[in-house]
């Protein structure tokens, strides 16, 4: 099977270059049409639903801080058009499921950081976007940070 249209969810951090790297790589080795996604979540998920005062601002300022890293990624990937980079706001799992559908993308890519542990119970993107994703899903294994050692 060629893939046609190759979808890559990033989180607009350095961690995400091998996921884009490697959706590339395919894009260019089948000729599919390579797209990216970023998804900005509700600021009341991270706290846990209601939260007792108006987010709209701060949730503003951060859709518009992964809009100026979208297209510092484009600089860094200047082969990836503009019209295939797609900024939204929600859950992710639902995001990229909904977007893959109206698009026709026949491959999502995600990043995985293979989280063992705590890390798996509390789950993560890559595997909510697995499960029940209607295409296959590619999941590139990102290395972790190391922290800078002392001098």
């Amino acid at each position: 099977m060629t893939y046609q249209h190759i979808l890559a969810a990033v989180d607009l951090t350095e961690e995400c270059d091998p996921v884009i790297k490697r959706a590339r790589a395919l894009a260019e080795g089948t000729g599919a049409t390579l797209s990216l996604v970023h998804i900005v979540e509700p600021m009341a998920m991270a706290f846990g639903g209601d939260v007792p005062m108006d987010l709209s601002q701060l949730q503003q300022q951060q859709f518009d801080q992964a809009k100026e890293r979208m297209r510092a990624l484009r600089v860094k990937f200047p082969d990836v058009a503009e019209e295939f980079c797609h900024l939204t706001y929600g859950q992710p799992r639902q995001e990229i499921h909904k977007l893959a559908k109206e698009k026709g993308y026949d491959l999502i890519i995600v990043g995985s950081h293979g989280r063992h542990g705590l890390g798996l119970l509390l789950g993560s993107t890559s595997n909510d976007v697995l499960h029940g994703a209607p295409c296959d899903v590619l999941a590139v294994r990102l290395e972790r940070a190391k922290p800078a050692e002392k001098a």
